[in-house]
């Protein structure tokens, strides 16, 4: 199976910054497992949408968009459980 690209958009590359370094990392790393697998089983589907899964790592949340028309994963928002849903 072919490669996606995985793009973060703006917002969520300061959510990671202002983050603590290990949570950091683990999350980069779930992000950077997207490239070979947009779909991983502990994703979940956003009801409401048509391509756009979850991720959970630990107490955050990792919200993104699947395309494979163009084989790309574009990570929308990243965020604590308590807040990113809102």
């Amino acid at each position: 199976m072919a490669e996606y690209r995985v793009e973060i958009i703006r917002p969520a590359v300061r959510e990671i910054q202002s983050l603590e370094q290990t949570q950091a990392r683990r999350i980069l790393a779930s992000v950077e497992a997207l490239a070979s697998q947009p779909r991983p089983r502990q994703s979940r589907k956003l009801t409401g949408t048509e391509n756009s899964y979850r991720l959970r790592v630990g107490a955050y949340r990792i919200l993104y968009q699947v395309d494979d028309s163009q084989r790309t994963v574009t990570v929308f928002a990243i965020g604590h459980r308590r807040q990113i849903y809102r």
